[in-house]
């Protein structure tokens, strides 16, 4: 079995599936933690995919994963009150610059709605295992209305090891979990708290997306090997 890792730059589940002896990389469009073994447009080759035509699906085994961790910032709870116009940030825009930005917000929702859904009807087809990886703070777009149900909810990371709690949801295409017991005294792990973290918007953003190692390797071994 190899891993692949769709949209992971940080490359902690890569690097704890290798830890455990098995094959893995990182593909993303970009690489700003080094880890990227893989550097492609993901979005292309789905709709490339999607079309019948020669893509990076081409290259995956019914006998690998694939671990998606799609982008969800056009699908978390946040995204309503952008489109009613309620952000802090909106408080003194115009009518036409709420409708303006509603618009575009829509638009990006609909891409990433579309491309997601695309991603499993090409998995499916291919008879491809790949889980999916989301927050599960709600409301959430996809919990609401997507048609796929999330497989597994974590509603609290820490207690298997992770700096937030940040409720996360999973979808099992293709293979159900593998619910092993993993009887081991986890490490202590200080719990973060993004609000009170220091930095720029998108340093917060990027902060609240890393997953821990001791996470991410208890993840693999219950549900994925």
């Amino acid at each position: 079995m190899i891993a692949h890792c769709f949209f992971e730059q940080s490359g902690t589940f890569k690097n704890e599936f290798r830890k455990l002896g098995y094959e893995a990389y990182d593909y993303d469009i970009l690489n700003d933690y080094g880890q990227t073994d893989y550097q492609i447009d993901l979005f292309a080759e789905i709709k490339k995919a999607y079309k019948g035509g020669q893509s990076i699906f081409d290259k995956i085994s019914p006998e690998d994963l694939i671990l998606a961790f799609f982008p969800c910032t056009r699908f978390e709870a946040i995204i309503p009150l952008a489109f009613r116009g309620e952000q802090l940030q909106q408080k003194d825009w115009d009518d036409i610059k709420k409708l303006t930005y509603s618009m575009k917000l829509q638009e990006e929702l609909t891409e990433l709605y579309m491309l997601l859904s695309m991603m499993c009807i090409v998995c499916i087809r291919k008879g491809l295992r790949m889980m999916i990886e989301n927050p599960y703070t709600q409301p959430h777009y996809l919990t609401t209305y997507w048609c796929l149900k999330p497989t597994i909810i974590d509603k609290d990371r820490r207690e298997n090891g992770d700096y937030y709690k940040k409720p996360t949801q999973y979808w099992f295409i293709g293979f159900k979990p593998a619910n092993n017991l993993v009887m081991e005294v986890m490490d202590h792990v200080d719990t973060k708290c993004i609000d009170r973290e220091k930095g720029s918007g998108e340093d917060r953003k990027a902060r609240r997306s890393l997953i821990h190692p001791q996470y991410a390797s208890r993840f693999i071994r219950q549900f994925l090997i």
